[in-house]
């Protein structure tokens, strides 16, 4: 954890969140300090909405480094079921236990030592000195049914295991949840966590973003890619470019030979052509680029620049 903050989240401010986010150059708005300090104060779930690269995910890795502690992350998926997020019994083991006669009752096979923790429950079982950040990650591509299971656990910070009974966690997990909104979320859930939307950057933030992470790029030149992404996004695109994509598009502009990292010259149109697929990841987006859009690209970037 830095010096600026300290384990007991009732005496952290927000100037310390926010050192805590400039070290890691996560640019964060009032808005987003505000919200996140309460979620940390109440000890709540913090729901965080947005476009997809907006910055949702990069939130939950920043608290973790900032608090120095483990980020268990949970991946949801269409048809993510209770075995791979909670937990499951290692069979091959408790087999391999009752037919050497090691553990002969049956009921002894059901310990901990034969249970396989899934991030919930990794979670709610920290052992390390500062609770760990849980990073349900898009849980909007899960079942409505996978939501119900979380219920308990943003609930109480518990899970019921059958055999063993109830685990509760001796200190509650930093909860982050993050949607891209491609379908609604009950009340349920919602009533359970504080709620952040993370609006699509503007120009400025971008570009301030852009500084941070590619600090070997010119502003210059920073400020002609932002250019071109924010050209871009007005485009009717199937995956418009996020905040992600610029910063991978900017990152590639500085390992290729030949193309400008400084202010002295502007980017060409096979600089951008070269590399859209830092920029566009779908076929039809890459062919939308036709000479005409060139032409707006390179003069949004030149403006941009100036």
């Amino acid at each position: 954890m830095t010096d600026a903050i300290h384990d007991d989240f009732e005496t952290l401010t927000s100037e310390r969140l926010q050192s805590l986010f400039d070290a890691s150059d996560y640019v964060a708005e009032d808005e987003i300090t505000t919200t996140v300090l309460l979620a940390l104060k109440l000890g709540r779930p913090l729901l965080v909405e947005g476009e997809p690269g907006a910055g949702k995910t990069e939130l939950a890795k920043v608290l973790a480094a900032g608090f120095d502690t483990d980020l268990v992350r949970l991946q949801c998926y269409e048809g993510l079921a209770a075995e791979s997020a909670l937990y499951e019994w290692n069979y091959t083991k408790q087999l391999l236990a009752v037919q050497s006669g090691r553990d002969g009752d049956e009921r002894s096979v059901f310990t901990e030592e034969y249970l396989l923790e899934r991030p919930l429950l990794r979670a709610l079982h920290h052992s390390g000195e500062r609770p760990p950040v849980l990073l349900i990650d898009e849980v909007d591509r899960a079942d409505e049914e996978f939501e119900a299971l979380l219920l308990e656990v943003l609930s109480d910070f518990q899970v019921s295991i059958p055999e063993l009974g109830t685990v509760d966690a001796d200190t509650a997990p930093i909860v982050i949840i993050t949607s891209n909104r491609t379908r609604g979320l009950s009340d349920a859930l919602k009533r359970r966590c504080l709620y952040l939307h993370v609006e699509p950057p503007s120009f400025e933030k971008e570009q301030a973003i852009v500084r941070r992470k590619v600090p070997e790029l010119d502003e210059t030149v920073v400020a002609a890619v932002c250019g071109v992404t924010e050209r871009l996004r007005e485009e009717s695109l199937l995956k418009p470019p996020g905040v992600a994509e610029t910063l991978d598009w900017a990152r590639a502009l500085t390992a290729l030979d030949g193309v400008p990292t400084d202010g002295d010259h502007p980017l060409t149109a096979t600089d951008i052509r070269t590399t859209l697929g830092c920029l566009l990841k779908e076929v039809e987006d890459v062919e939308r680029v036709d000479d005409e859009t060139m032409s707006a690209l390179l003069a949004a970037a030149e403006t941009s620049s100036e």
